[in-house]
């Protein structure tokens, strides 16, 4: 691959580009790199906002023409910090097109799934989105994606036609797997280790709607209703994709009154075919205890939102997440003896997500996903918010440690919380895919620019620690 040598002045790049550039101070600077993850102040030498294709190339051959590192900013979810060298928002590229004959989607960098679920369910179809429609949709694929109807359809990663992506030499590569099956296989399952995906199409499902929602029961009950959901999860068809979480919800006056301020089990369902049939199967869990709300029924694609119900608003928070090889009945004490209704900790989600079904199928010539050997996967989730905020990394640890008898040692990228050092990074695949993911980065980014977020062997370099917004 061919880097520019001569470096490159600002006001060139400026000239070069059709959006807007920030340095600290400018009007604006702020606003653009402010991100869903409120417990993030990223402070880079220099934002590029982003509006086509051409303005992502001028920033990446900037980059490099001055040994500089560059990421890549889209909804903030991702937790990433960044306070050095060149930040590249899109959030201004969100083009969406959807081919209902072909059944596809094709959108830009700045895409948030809601925009792809509204446009694709008027035509009777659906992407595999998260639990979250606010999320990116390039970011969230890169990642592996986990959909709401994951076990049904597999990762959303497994479903990509093709995307474009600059390379750290500021190139652009339209890829399928055929045309470069190495770059088209690497970016699948790492986020942004190998480049900076422009735009991409998906497969979309032929699903217009689903039997689906949230059941809440009380935490007296949580015991039970998590032995129960451990029980029937063991034969449930891989139409049924269902979680669990429990919840510790804010005393605040936007979540409803049963549930204000109140300590739950929050049972998630997905079921990708007949409501009776879905209701039969949901018996068991409705049978474990008393609800205080049951809101699984028929729904539209378009309402998925609802079944995880997760905050629609920036918050400040901080994460770590685990992959299961078992969830036993020994597996369900250990967690509530740690996260359990009567434990004090200051974490509002501890979720379990069963994995297996379409999770173990990978596409024809595979990608980077990991996890698809294990049973389920845990999300610890705390928010940075006073008094509290000092306490959460040590929580996360706790629940997480607990958990370990049963950990298949492995995460996925999306859940795998603030990366540490390489053995850290590299438990988000298998070795073989790691030690692949290692010779791609070399050959893609030989200059280690792409050193952000997630990022693997010589661009890997600790992210700075979360600092908690003040005054909140």
């Amino acid at each position: 691959m061919t880097s520019t040598t001569e470096p490159i002045g600002i006001a060139t790049l400026k000239s070069q580009l059709t959006g807007p550039l920030f340095v600290p101070g400018d009007p604006g600077y702020a606003d653009e790199m402010a991100g869903f993850n409120a417990g993030i102040t990223s402070t880079p030498a220099m934002v590029v906002g982003a509006a086509n294709v051409g303005d992502v190339q001028a920033a990446v051959r900037f980059a490099a023409a001055n040994q500089l590192p560059i990421g890549v900013h889209a909804t903030g979810h991702g937790s990433v910090m960044m306070n050095e060298g060149v930040t590249v928002t899109t959030r201004r590229m969100n083009d969406v097109r959807i081919d209902a004959e072909a059944r596809t989607a094709t959108f830009g960098a700045g895409v948030k799934w809601a925009a792809v679920i509204s446009l694709a369910a008027e035509r009777g179809l659906a992407p595999l989105n998260g639990s979250s429609s606010d999320v990116g949709a390039v970011g969230y694929t890169l990642g592996g994606g986990l959909p709401v109807m994951c076990r049904t359809f597999g990762f959303a990663a497994d479903h990509v036609k093709s995307f474009d992506v600059v390379t750290a030499d500021g190139e652009l590569h339209h890829v399928t797997p055929e045309s470069e099956p190495d770059l088209f296989w690497g970016m699948l399952g790492s986020q942004h280790n190998l480049g900076f995906v422009t735009s991409m199409t998906i497969g979309l499902m032929a699903v217009r709607s689903l039997y689906g929602g949230g059941i809440f029961y009380a935490a007296e009950h949580m015991a039970a209703v998590l032995h129960t959901y451990r029980e029937w999860c063991a034969d449930l068809p891989d139409e049924m994709t269902a979680s669990i979480g429990i919840l510790r919800l804010p005393p605040l006056p936007d979540i409803p009154e049963p549930l204000r301020g109140k300590t739950v089990a929050h049972v998630r369902i997905a079921y990708v075919g007949d409501a009776d049939q879905g209701a039969k199967l949901i018996a068991p869990m409705r049978e474990a205890a008393p609800s205080i709300i049951d809101m699984v029924g028929e729904m539209p694609y378009s309402a998925v939102d609802s079944i995880h119900q997760d905050p629609d608003h920036p918050v400040p928070f901080m994460q770590n997440g685990l992959l299961l090889r078992e969830f036993t009945e020994e597996t369900v004490d250990a967690l509530l003896a740690v996260a359990g209704a009567d434990q004090q900790i200051p974490l509002v989600l501890c979720d379990i997500r069963q994995l297996g079904g379409a999770l173990r199928r990978p596409p024809a010539g595979g990608n980077a996903c990991g996890g698809r050997d294990a049973e389920f996967s845990v999300l610890a989730l705390g928010m940075l918010a006073p008094p509290i905020a000092a306490a959460v990394p040590g929580a996360l640890a706790t629940v997480i440690g607990a958990l370990q008898p049963w950990s298949t040692g492995k995460t996925l990228v999306n859940f795998h919380g603030e990366p540490g050092d390489e053995a850290d990074r590299a438990r988000a695949w298998d070795d073989a895919t790691h030690q692949r993911l290692l010779e791609l980065s070399r050959r893609y980014d030989p200059a280690g620019l792409l050193r952000f977020g997630h990022a693997i062997g010589r661009t890997a370099q600790p992210r700075a620690a979360l600092v908690p917004p003040q005054g909140r």
